[in-house]
Parts: structure tokens; C-alpha cells; sequence
């Protein structure tokens, strides 16, 4: 009788039984993948939310965000939230978005040529940083307009900036000669600031006196302490510091968290004076 032959198997596959072929995804993928839906989630509730209760186009915009899923929320973020809440970009971001509004002042102040024009293309510049040709805006529109308040406090800003304190301090005595509350004191405390550069403390102490009786902002009461420091009247110093700190600690949360330079500095200062 023939030998009776063995079945001949079939080739296995290698890749049958790897175990790195089946298995789920990692923990940390899950977790991130969760993370991310559940961020989502929240996104997209809160501009659901947001569209209802604010947007007067609220029928088109809630049907744009539900059914165009997952770009809808975003579409709402960028054509809605931000323009009507003037969220102001990231620093890194803002360049991308910068030039071009640069760009339409400039040429709306070149086509129209009035001193608004003018004023809002330096504005802009002065918040880019680009300071030369922010004052060349504002000087622009003072040969414009002599007595336009904000061409003559953002020119005076710009010399500030420039430490060209004799300049700053003649076009804040314009400022002030028009309208002697104009930036609620702020043009009043760069005035000291000009006389703290050009004149004796004695005068630069004397005009902050004046300046605080009507400005109570922290930064003039510290420059005021610190000259009164500086004579050597450290009670007096110590005084203004502690009614500076106390206007601060009185103050509403939100405007006392602004202050928060001025408060450590006032401290550091206190104990630095001789105590009484």
C-alpha cells in the first residue's frame, strides 16, 4: 500500500499574529484625541451660545455653525466674535495683520489729506512701533490743524520717547492751554515728567504737588515720594507712599491689578526709607 501523504498546510502569514498590527492606539493618542474633541465641544457651545444672544443675524449664523462641521465654529470666531469684540491678536500675531491696516491709513491720510487722517495713520504707527514716522504723521497734521489736541499729545509723546524733554514740554503746554484735563491727567504727568528732566527737584516736587491734588495716579505720587526721598523728608515720603497704596487697595479688583508695578515699587521703597 502507498504511505498515506501528510496534508500539506498552507503558509502562514507572518503578519498573522503581530500583535503591533491589531492592537488599539496608544493611551497617550486617546488621551490627546480626547483632549481635543472635548476642546472642540466647548468651542463650539460657546459661540453656539454666543450667536444667540448677541449676533442679529443669529438665524443664518447658528445654521452656518451647526451643519458646516467642524470649520462652522471657526467661520463664526473670525467673520463675528473678533471684529465685534475687539479682541486685540497675540503680539507674535499681530504683524500678519498689521502692514495692511498700515497701508489703507497711509493712503487714506495721503488721498483725503485732513488732520483726522493724519492722526489716526500716526496712532496706528505709534502702536507698531514704528515712531519716526509717527511723528512725521502728527507733524503733518499740526501743519494741518495747529490746535488739533490729539496730533499735539502724540507728537509730544513721540519726543518723549525721543528724550527731546524741551520739545515735549512745550507741546504739553499747548495741550494744557486748550483743555487742561485732557487725558484725564496725563498730559499734566508727562509735564512733571519733562520738569523732573529739564529743572531743579525743587520745581519738579512743587508741580507734582500741584499735579496730585488733582491726579491721585500712582506713578505721580511715586515719583513725588521719591523726590521727597531724595530731600531727605522721609516722613513726608512714607506718606505719600502709604495714601498710594491705600488708593490702590481701595480701588476696584480690575484697575488695582494695573497698578500692580507701582504697588511693589511703592513697597520697595518704603522699606527702604529710614524708619520714623
Amino acid at each position: 500500500m502507498f504511505a498515506q501523504e501528510e496534508p500539506v498546510s498552507p503558509p502562514q502569514d507572518p503578519f498573522l499574529n503581530d500583535p503591533m498590527m491589531y492592537e488599539g492606539p496608544s493611551p497617550l493618542w486617546s488621551f490627546l484625541e480626547s483632549g481635543f474633541a472635548f476642546l472642540y465641544l466647548l468651542f463650539w457651545i460657546w459661540m453656539l451660545v454666543d450667536c444667540l444672544r448677541k449676533d442679529p443675524d443669529r438665524f443664518m449664523w447658528f445654521w452656518v455653525i451647526l451643519i458646516f462641521q467642524p470649520f462652522g465654529a471657526a467661520i463664526y470666531f473670525f467673520l463675528r466674535w473678533l471684529p465685534t469684540n475687539q479682541f486685540q491678536l497675540p503680539e507674535f500675531a499681530r504683524p500678519l495683520l498689521r502692514q495692511r491696516r498700515l497701508n489703507e491709513l497711509e493712503t487714506a491720510a495721503m488721498q483725503i489729506g485732513n488732520a483726522y487722517q493724519f492722526v489716526r495713520w500716526g496712532d496706528a504707527l505709534k502702536d507698531a512701533g514704528v515712531f519716526h514716522k509717527s511723528l512725521a504723521a502728527y507733524q503733518q497734521a499740526l501743519a494741518k490743524e495747529l490746535d488739533n489736541l490729539q496730533a499735539l499729545w502724540g507728537a509730544a509723546q513721540m519726543k518723549m520717547k525721543f528724550k527731546d524733554f524741551q520739545e515735549a514740554q512745550s507741546l504739553c503746554q499747548k495741550v494744557l492751554a486748550i483743555d487742561a484735563e485732557y487725558k484725564f491727567g496725563d498730559v499734566s504727568l508727562m509735564y512733571c515728567k519733562t520738569i523732573c528732566e529739564l529743572d531743579t527737584p525743587e520745581k519738579a516736587r512743587e508741580q507734582l504737588v500741584i499735579h496730585t491734588k488733582r491726579w491721585r495716579q500712582p506713578e505721580a505720587l511715586y515719583l513725588l515720594a521719591t523726590l521727597e526721598a531724595e530731600a531727605g523728608d522721609h516722613q513726608t515720603a512714607r506718606k505719600t507712599l502709604q495714601s498710594m497704596l491705600l488708593d490702590i487697595n481701595g480701588s476696584p479688583r480690575g484697575i488695582a491689578r494695573k497698578f500692580v508695578r507701582w504697588k511693589s515699587k511703592a513697597k520697595r521703597l518704603l522699606n527702604k526709607l529710614p524708619k520714623a
